[in-house]
């Protein structure tokens, strides 16, 4: 898995000695790793002899994307608060230090969003990571936040823990959570935590624009729409996948 993930999760195709430096196995043991993930069709081999992601791969997250019972019970609501903004909405679950993003309704404008569902972003200066993070408390906050690596993405960027935990003190006193052009320049957002049946943190739901027609205005307004929605999708979770009496 790590070899795969490794191969996977690359900016590029990697030759047999990118994946030898950063599995530190042997030769050999990799040799054969390789070789089965090829075989299975989970990596491939393209014509300059390096790997890439296999087909197999996409077929397999098809079918997780398409199973996922929370995806399910959120998309109607995902729908309609994009029907009420006009712009991208995401829904997205905290995986570790990153926020993996489950769903999203692409927004109606001609300049649009370049997030992808099943992308990966950074839990510390993202609306949807932020509302996520509010959400913890004790010591699974203090294990995420012990293992951040903070990167300044833009001048906004929160860049270390005692800003962090401020902006989480704020955060749950008003139930959202903003990205104001803290991961990329020129977008900005409002997000929600979602909660599931048994009130322990499952996802967080954003809406999301080009800064340039998302002023602090529309900002602040869309903040009531996304902290209802991220309730709806609670009580539904907990109406639909909660305990059976």
């Amino acid at each position: 898995m790590a070899v795969l993930e490794a191969v996977a999760l690359a900016e590029g195709p990697m030759r047999f000695t990118d994946v030898l430096s950063l599995s530190g196995q042997p030769r050999g043991t990799l040799h054969r790793q390789l070789s089965h993930l090829v075989q299975e069709g989970l990596l491939e081999l393209n014509a300059d002899h390096a790997y890439v992601p296999g087909l197999r791969l996409l077929k397999l997250a098809s079918a997780s994307w398409a199973r996922n019972e929370f995806r399910m019970v959120a998309a109607p609501f995902l729908e309609a608060l994009h029907r009420e903004t006009g712009e991208t909405v995401h829904l997205g679950v905290l995986r570790g230090r990153e926020i993996i993003y489950l769903d999203k309704v692409e927004s109606r404008q001609a300049v649009r969003m370049n997030s992808q569902i099943g992308n990966a972003s950074p839990v510390y200066c993202t609306g949807v990571g932020k509302a996520a993070l509010s959400a913890l408390s004790g010591p699974a906050l203090d294990t995420i936040l012990a293992g951040i690596e903070y990167r300044r993405f833009t001048p906004a960027t929160i860049t270390d823990r005692a800003g962090l935990l401020a902006e989480l003190e704020a955060i749950r006193r008003s139930g959202v959570a903003f990205d104001r052009e803290e991961h990329e320049p020129g977008i900005r957002c409002v997000a929600a935590p979602v909660f599931d049946a048994e009130r322990a943190l499952a996802a967080g739901v954003s809406v999301t624009g080009p800064a340039y027609r998302v002023g602090e205005e529309r900002l602040d307004g869309w903040a009531p729409l996304v902290r209802d929605t991220a309730r709806a999708i609670t009580a539904e979770l907990s109406a639909r996948l909660g305990p059976q009496r």
